[in-house]
């Protein structure tokens, strides 16, 4: 085996754990999303969405209707009531 090719191999094997320690970094942030329960709509005893307050609630009488979504303002599959 000759010189060349022993570096060439230290190169790749390097490489390799270079890109697999970044990836390992650059992934962890993913797990850090929240899901928080965003306020979508009001309902009255009847039912109906009583105007003006959407989607936040203000009286006694109302039904919030939430939503859980994330950062990005999606419902993600498998996290809503």
């Amino acid at each position: 085996m000759t010189s060349r090719m022993t570096t060439k191999r230290l190169g790749a094997a390097v490489a390799a754990v270079a890109a697999a320690f970044t990836l390992g970094l650059g992934s962890a942030g993913i797990a850090d999303a929240r899901i928080n329960p965003v306020d979508t709509s009001c309902t009255n005893p009847s039912g109906n969405e009583p105007g003006g307050q959407q989607p936040s609630c203000t009286g006694g009488a109302h039904t919030q209707e939430t939503e859980n979504q994330n950062p990005a303002g999606h419902a993600p599959g498998g996290h809503n009531k």
